[in-house]
């Protein structure tokens, strides 16, 4: 034994790379400032920490440490890294820690962190991310910490986040985030730390932050923020709220009724002459207000009164009168707080619909211009026309809530810098042709909640890097056949919640390059053949909430790539003989609940199997469900709300779920002894012939394969954020 010991040692040792040290007792290697161009190709294959720092590496290339299979730490930080191929990190289904840190990253690939399924710490501060593709990080099904720091985030769409199921602590420090979705934190149930510190937020984003239940601190220093309004925060389990080095100027009375968990508020360094006494913040024990021009006057007796009345400790001094100036807020006697001549302090409770003074920095009248951020906002001004003359470096151009209702030829002169353009809810009814001229570094336009009914492909002229088109909530009736001939780059199309009635032949012509198609709550019946023949490179497929009465099997063909279908809420009653196949090789996440689907065919799924992660089936009318033997790599299944029949009939059904390690929810209906019972639990199917044979002893392949690879366990996060998940219990 010594001596096989010793000779692995010394092959391990052969393997080292030359400007490598490695130390095979910890299976640790170091290639530390090393000038390497591309990852070593002779790492020895047991190694589990891999330090690479400080290389030139540029481009991590598609199974780039397939070789590596065991690590779990792997340091990239400092190493010029321009690039993450789709598939850099596939092999690594072992590693917990990576770290990107200080390079030169702009964008994240749907599948650029692919095969990192049991990841837990992912660093990509200091890199130059400016906007995340969604689904980026759809495949971190177990991260609990992501660090997005010191980049140039400038807006969260909605659901950005998605996967992420365990996610704990999301660090967005240090950008320039201005705009947040509302949506943007829907998906991360997990989240108890928030840190959105440093960015060019002007308001309390309360819509976007409702969606974290379960979140206890949130930090919000250091932004722009000059009123926190009534009920503006309403998050259930909040206990740390940071509101520091900001330019607040009031917060209403209850701006934190909707928060009772609420323990410590920060609010230093801020522009507050005074505070009212906070309604409903039962839970309050420390305010800290050090740093604020506190006028101590008669006008600040109800908050005193009330810090007394509610044991809240306070901190911070007066700044006037000169008689108090200095003293200590818990110091301070009720006679003392007089007003005499004093004049009270300015109403700020006006100051966030007054524009702030663009001093010598160019900026139409009304506007704000923050040259620092590269940002510009008119939102909500009642402007009548598009204003012009902002700065030409500006990337964020904010002019939602205005009624434009047209959008000219040449509409945004010298913006060729411009990267996200937001005309939500400007009652727009007309985009000409050679309305973007210019644009030529646009990817994100926002047209939602709009009363566009249709659009011809030169409004798109000049802004070939469109990339991400929103247009939800308008008024189309059709997709604007043609429209897209000008965009190549075009990956993400939006057009839910309109009044669209059908998918016709030539709709999506030009659009070869999408990914992502959201066709939600229309009214579509219809999709022909060829409707989505141009879009080859299609992985998602949004149809929820239409008027399908059948599964669109011939619209299916030639789509290679697609791993998402949703038919959610279609009015699909029977379901015929392969109607997935032309998606089988490709189709991982299959939504067919809430249709009132009675009846499958019991070679509907054809082809399906391994693929399929998810499954959801729940909320359907259906006594049975064809034999799924093969779907071996489920993840999610959601039988639940299904009227099952437990009698001999659904005896095989009964026998794959007990092998599942899974969560299923499926309840008996029928009969009446089994009504509401786990059908795994239901004992009506013990007199059923053959029920003895092969229950007890029985192997089951599903949970052997999960005992001999925990690392598989792990991969639940990769699956959309709903339904029933992997679990023991």
């Amino acid at each position: 034994l010594l001596l096989l010991t010793a000779a692995l040692g010394a092959t391990a040792a052969a393997c080292c790379p030359a400007p490598c040290i490695c130390d095979n007792l910890r299976a640790h290697v170091l290639c530390l400032n090393r000038s390497l161009m591309a990852i070593p190709d002779t790492i020895p294959e047991l190694t589990k920490k891999l330090d690479l720092r400080g290389n030139s590496f540029m481009v991590i290339p598609a199974g780039a440490f397939l070789a590596t299979p065991y690590l779990t730490h792997l340091d990239l930080q400092r190493c010029k890294v321009e690039r993450l191929e789709e598939g850099a990190f596939r092999g690594l289904g072992r590693l917990v820690y990576l770290n990107l840190a200080s390079n030169n990253i702009a964008l994240l690939y749907q599948e650029s962190l692919d095969g990192l399924s049991s990841l837990q710490q992912l660093i990509l501060e200091g890199n130059r991310i400016e906007e995340i593709q969604p689904g980026a990080f759809g495949h971190l099904g177990s991260l609990t910490v992501l660090d997005l720091r010191a980049n140039a985030l400038v807006y969260l769409p909605d659901m950005v986040f998605q996967g992420l199921q365990v996610l704990r602590w999301l660090r967005l420090s240090h950008n320039v985030l201005h705009v947040l979705g509302s949506e943007a934190f829907a998906a991360l149930p997990a989240l108890r730390r928030l840190s959105l510190d440093h960015n060019e937020l002007q308001a309390l984003p309360g819509e976007a932050l409702a969606r974290l239940d379960g979140a206890t601190r949130l930090d919000l220093g250091h932004n722009p923020i000059t009123y926190v309004a009534e009920e503006a925060l309403a998050m259930a389990s909040l206990r740390h709220l940071f509101l520091d080095h900001a330019s607040l100027q009031d917060v209403a009375p209850d701006a934190f009724a909707r928060s009772p968990q609420l323990h410590m508020l920060d609010l230093r360094e801020n522009q507050l002459q005074g505070l009212p006494p906070l309604a409903g913040a039962g839970g309050l024990a420390r305010v800290s207000l050090d740093g604020n021009p506190l006028l101590c006057s008669c006008l600040l007796r109800p908050f005193h009164k009330w810090l007394a009345r509610a044991r809240v400790q306070a901190e911070g001094a007066c700044a006037a009168p000169p008689a108090l100036r200095g003293r200590s807020l818990n110091s301070l006697k009720l006679p003392e707080m007089r007003c005499g001549r004093l004049r009270p302090p300015p109403s700020p409770s006006t100051s966030p619909e007054q524009p702030r003074a663009a001093g010598s920095t160019q900026c139409p009248r009304g506007c704000v211009c923050s040259p620092d951020f590269h940002h510009g906002s008119c939102e909500n001004r009642d402007l009548q026309e598009i204003p012009r003359d902002f700065p030409g470096d500006t990337h964020l151009l904010d002019l939602r809530r205005n009624p434009f209702r047209t959008v000219p030829p040449d509409a945004f002169p010298g913006l060729k810098e411009l990267v996200s353009l937001h005309l939500q809810s400007c009652s727009i009814r007309v985009l000409h042709p050679g309305a973007l001229r210019g644009l030529e570094s646009l990817v994100y336009l926002y047209l939602t909640d709009n009363h566009l009914s249709t659009l011809a492909a030169a409004a798109f002229e000049g802004a070939p890097q469109l990339a991400y088109l929103d247009l939800d909530h308008n008024a189309f009736t059709r997709v604007p056949a043609g429209a897209f001939q000008l965009l190549p780059n075009l990956i993400s199309l939006h057009l839910q919640h309109n009044t669209i009635g059908e998918l016709a032949e030539g709709d999506l012509a030009g659009a070869r390059g999408l990914r992502w198609l959201y066709l939600a709550g229309n009214a579509i019946r219809h999709i022909a053949r060829a409707a989505l023949a141009p879009t080859k490179m299609l992985e998602k497929l949004q149809l929820e909430g239409n008027h399908l009465s059948e599964v669109p099997t011939a619209a299916l063909q030639g789509l290679p790539a697609l791993s998402e279908l949703k038919l959610s809420q279609n009015p699909i009653k029977h379901m015929g003989h392969s109607v997935f196949l032309p998606v089988a090789s490709s189709l991982q996440h299959l939504y067919l609940d809430n249709m009132g689907l009675e009846q499958i065919s019991p070679h509907a799924f054809t082809g399906l199997g391994p693929k399929i992660r998810s499954l959801y089936l729940e909320s359907n009318k259906m006594s049975n469900i064809p034999d799924m033997r093969n779907f071996t790599g489920l993840e999610i299944l959601n039988l639940q709300d299904v009227p099952f029949h437990c009698d001999c009939q659904l005896l095989p059904l009964r026998r794959w779920i007990d092998k599942l390690n899974l969560r299923v929810g499926a309840t008996c209906v029928s009969p009446a002894e089994a009504r509401g019972l786990k059908v795994k639990l239901s004992t009506t199917f013990q007199t059923c012939p053959g029920w003895g044979q092969g229950e007890a002893g029985e192997t089951n392949p599903n949970k052997t394969k999960a005992a001999s690879k925990p690392s598989k366990k792990k991969r639940s996060g990769k699956s959309p954020a709903r339904g029933f998940s992997k679990s023991r219990a």
